[in-house]
């Protein structure tokens, strides 16, 4: 934060003097100003082929629209779209949420399968059961990773899986 208060300080300072300068000689205001902006601009198509604008570029160049009159904008090298976009893109990497997902990673499939299948082929045997009997294969899962599989693949807690009838 400490950075962004220091550059709209250098900013306006920027400004402010320009202004300065600009009411000492006011016959040739918009002249000079048009030179100081043709110079910046050249300067930055000098450093590559094609003209990538760094911030201190743009802040020099915003400072200079603001003291240049409407009809001579025409010599920036940027059109009103282009400060539009620039205005996007700082706000889209300013305000970016993480697109990852929190929390533990899923379950393998095959894992996944192993579990469906224990309790398919054996609908007596809970959470806890299936828990136990994947510890005796090394594998380690959680009950509640069970519980969340089982639910997941349409599976009923213990007591429920199995019907029960009158035979």
């Amino acid at each position: 934060m400490e950075v962004s208060v220091v550059w709209s300080f250098v900013y306006l300072a920027l400004r402010r003097s320009l202004e300065l300068i600009l009411r000492c000689s006011q016959s040739a205001e918009a002249k000079e100003i048009e030179i100081l902006v043709l110079r910046q601009e050249l300067a930055v198509l000098r450093q590559h082929p094609r003209a990538r604008l760094q911030p201190a570029d743009r802040a020099l160049l915003a400072a200079f629209s603001r003291l240049l009159p409407r009809p001579r904008w025409s010599v920036f090298l940027v059109q009103p779209e282009t400060l539009l976009r620039w205005h996007r893109c700082l706000v889209r990497r300013r305000w970016t949420y993480p697109s990852a997902r929190m929390g533990r990673p899923p379950l393998p499939d095959d894992l996944q399968q192993l579990i469906v299948r224990l309790a398919r082929e054996n609908p007596r045997w809970g959470y806890q059961r299936i828990h136990g009997e994947l510890l005796r294969l090394d594998i380690r899962v959680s009950a509640s990773s069970i519980r969340r599989v089982l639910r997941a693949h349409g599976l009923d807690p213990a007591p429920r899986r199995v019907q029960t009838s009158w035979r």
